[in-house]
C-alpha cells in the first residue's frame, strides 16, 4: 500500500514522530477535542468499543469509533455513528497528513490513526472512542489523553513487543491511564503492575468485582456500580459469557461520563440489543451453519471452547484454521483439541506473518492431533473440502485469524456487520 512505502517497519512503536505530526496537523485540537475514551487489553477492545459505540448512539450522541484491525474494508477502522467513513473522506485525511508531516516518517497505524483524529474532528464528534492497536504506552492512540481509560482481560501475546509475562504486559497496557481521570479495569485478575501503576497515576482506579459488578439472573441480568443498580438487562448481542464482563465496563464508563454525555437506562437496554461485531462468535445460519472467530490466542480460544461446548455439544465441528507464527499456537490446538473432530488448514499465502503448512504440520504432530486435511491452497479449498466432509447438523468453525476470517466472507460473500444507522 501507499502508507506502508513511506516506514520500513509494519511496527513501531513510540509516540515522538506521530506526535510531532498530531501537533502540526491539528495545533489546537488537545484544547477542542471530543470526550475521549481509550480502549487497552489482550482480548475484549473490540467489544467493549461496539458496545460503547451503541450506546452513545442510541443516546443520540454523534460518535466516532476508530478500531482495528478490518475485516473487509480498512474503512471499517473510522467509523461515525455506526457507519464506515468513505473512501473520499479517508482519501482526503491522507493527504492532509501527507502535507504536514513534512519528512516525518510514519507508520501503518500511525497514519490511520491520525487519519481517524483528523476525520472525527472535522466530523465534530462530541465523543470518539479509541482502540489501542498494540499495547498502550507507546501506541498511536496515547498521543491523545483520554477522559477516561479501559483495560480489558490481559493475556500472554504479542511477547515480542510487550514483554514475556502478564506483569510487563499489564505495564504496558497501563501506559494509556492518565491522573485523575477514571480507569477501568475488566480483567478479574489484573497484573499486580497494571494496579500500582494506576496508584501511582492516581487515577480512579475502577476494578470489576471490587467497584462494579454484574450478576446473571436466567434470562436477563443485574448490573451495578456507583451506588447505582440497573436490573433486569437483556443479554449482550455479542455471544459469551466474558460479553458481560466487556459490556459491564462499556455501562461503567457511560456512568462515568453521565455529567457531560448522558445515556439513560432505555439507551442502554436498546445498546445492548442491538450491538453487532463481525467475527466474534458470528453465526452463519445454514442447514450447515459456520461460526466465524478471530480468537488467536489461549485465552480467546478458551472463550470459544466454553461457548462451543455450551451451544454446540454432541455435534461434530470441523475446523478451517489457520494463524500468525509468532502466536502459541501449540496452546491454541491443545485448548481446540478435545472439541474439533477434524482440521482442515488454510494457508495464507500472501501474508509473511502466517504460519506455513511445514511449520503446522510439525505442530500438530507434537499435540497429537491426526485428524487433519493438509495440501490446499488457500481458504476456498479448505473450505470445500470441509463442506464435503460435513453433514447435517454439524458445525464448520474458522477461527485462529482476522485475516482468515476475512479470507471467509469476501469468498463467501458475508457482507459489513454495521452498527448505528
Amino acid at each position: 500500500m501507499w502508507q506502508e512505502g513511506f516506514h520500513p517497519h509494519a511496527i513501531d512503536l513510540g509516540l515522538e514522530r506521530v506526535k510531532r505530526v498530531y501537533e502540526t496537523l491539528l495545533p489546537s485540537y488537545k484544547n477542542q477535542k471530543p470526550i475521549t475514551i481509550t480502549v487497552a487489553g489482550t482480548n475484549g477492545k473490540g467489544s467493549t468499543a461496539a458496545y460503547l459505540e451503541e450506546f452513545y448512539f442510541v443516546a443520540g450522541h454523534k460518535v466516532g469509533a476508530y478500531t482495528s484491525p478490518h475485516i473487509l474494508r480498512y474503512n471499517e477502522r473510522i467509523k461515525i455513528n455506526g457507519q464506515p467513513v468513505s473512501d473520499d473522506i479517508i482519501c482526503a485525511a491522507f493527504e492532509q497528513i501527507d502535507v504536514a508531516r513534512g519528512d516525518v516518517s510514519l507508520s501503518y497505524f500511525e497514519f490511520s490513526t491520525l487519519a481517524a483524529l483528523l476525520i472525527f474532528s472535522q466530523a465534530n464528534v462530541v465523543v470518539q472512542i479509541l482502540e489501542v492497536g498494540l499495547g498502550g504506552r507507546l501506541d498511536a492512540v496515547n498521543i491523545v489523553d483520554a477522559e477516561l481509560a479501559i483495560v480489558t482481560s490481559i493475556a500472554i501475546d504479542h511477547v515480542e513487543w510487550l514483554g514475556q509475562t502478564r506483569e510487563e504486559i499489564g505495564l504496558e497496557k497501563a501506559g494509556i491511564f492518565r491522573p485523575n481521570t477514571p480507569a477501568i479495569i475488566s480483567d478479574l485478575k489484573p497484573p499486580a503492575s497494571l494496579i500500582k501503576h494506576a496508584v501511582n497515576q492516581n487515577t480512579l482506579l475502577l476494578r470489576l468485582g471490587e467497584t462494579f459488578f454484574y450478576t446473571k439472573h436466567g434470562e436477563t441480568w443485574t448490573w451495578q456500580g456507583l451506588a447505582q443498580t440497573i436490573s433486569d438487562l437483556p443479554p449482550p448481542a455479542l455471544k459469551g459469557n466474558h460479553q458481560y464482563r466487556n459490556a459491564s465496563a462499556a455501562i461503567l464508563a457511560t456512568q462515568c461520563l453521565a455529567n457531560r454525555l448522558p445515556v439513560s437506562e432505555t439507551s442502554l437496554r436498546m445498546g445492548l440489543k442491538n450491538v453487532k461485531l463481525a467475527g466474534r462468535f458470528q453465526l452463519i445460519d445454514g442447514e450447515i451453519p459456520i461460526l466465524l472467530d478471530v480468537g488467536h490466542n489461549p485465552q480467546a480460544v478458551q472463550t470459544l471452547v466454553d461457548y462451543v461446548n455450551e451451544n454446540f455439544s454432541n455435534r461434530r465441528i470441523h475446523a478451517i484454521f489457520s494463524i500468525m507464527k509468532d502466536k502459541d499456537i501449540a496452546g491454541v490446538l491443545t485448548l481446540m483439541k478435545p472439541v474439533v473432530t477434524d482440521w482442515f488448514f488454510a494457508p495464507l499465502p500472501q501474508n509473511a506473518r502466517a504460519v506455513t503448512e511445514s511449520t503446522l504440520r510439525e505442530l500438530f504432530e507434537q499435540c497429537e492431533i491426526s485428524a487433519v486435511n493438509l495440501g490446499f491452497s488457500g481458504f476456498a479449498q479448505a473450505f470445500a473440502a470441509a463442506k464435503k466432509h460435513a453433514q447435517a447438523g454439524d458445525l464448520i468453525l474458522v477461527f485462529g485469524s482476522f485475516f482468515l476470517v476475512s479470507e471467509c466472507c469476501v469468498n463467501l460473500k458475508i457482507g459489513e456487520i454495521k452498527n448505528g444507522s
